[in-house]
């Protein structure tokens, strides 16, 4: 156990100035999107464009093309929510709830994409884990197309990415990156049982 701490606490040491940037920028946007913030959008264009440069110098390049989905999604989130919360008389962003269908659909498109691309990646790239860098990627597409639309099931995905990204960014020695997905699986459970409590506000006749 001592050993592990040790590997941690150098690694950790070792780290970027910008692996250390993605780290304060990623717990700031989960933070507010689990908040169902607005400001959650300006920070997370910004994180992105951190970790796209990040990724790409460690050969995650699925991971690092994937950044410039999230901007554009990200982006649409944002006007999407604006637009949500003008309406809503609250003042807070709906939650909502796939069907049961659509939820097995997003399982199979992102086990197809995952399959496709790392193929791809493992014929016509160097990357260091092509197969564990699409699965990422992939369902994060979906995770974040998801978060955007304000479905629940986005934390779900979260949870799933988040675990294998610690152990992929890990063994590629991005420590301050690999403690951030860390936090973010403990955040993505938090959201998880934030938006559930959202859920159920909504469901709730009115007295």
């Amino acid at each position: 156990m001592e050993a592990i701490w040790e590997n941690i606490r150098r690694g950790l040491a070792e780290a970027s100035p910008l692996d250390q940037a993605n780290l304060a920028l990623g717990l700031l946007g989960v933070g507010l999107m689990i908040r169902r913030s607005l400001w959650a959008f300006p920070v997370g264009l910004v994180a992105v464009c951190v970790q796209g440069v990040l990724f790409w110098d460690a050969r995650f390049y699925a991971d690092a093309i994937l950044q410039g989905f999230f901007f554009a999604c990200l982006a649409y989130g944002w006007w999407h929510w604006r637009c949500d919360t003008a309406r809503a008389e609250t003042g807070g962003a709906h939650v909502t709830m796939l069907p049961l269908r659509a939820r097995f659909g997003w399982i199979a498109a992102g086990l197809v994409l995952t399959l496709g691309w790392g193929a791809w990646l493992h014929t016509h790239t160097d990357a260091a884990q092509p197969f564990r860098d699409a699965f990422i990627a992939a369902f994060s597409l979906i995770g974040q197309f998801l978060q955007v639309r304000k479905n629940i099931e986005n934390w779900l995905v979260w949870l799933v990415v988040n675990a294998v990204a610690v152990t992929a960014y890990w063994s590629a020695d991005l420590a301050y990156t690999a403690f951030l997905y860390a936090l973010y699986l403990l955040l993505a459970a938090l959201g998880l049982r934030s938006w559930r409590q959202a859920l159920a506000q909504k469901r709730e006749p009115a007295p």
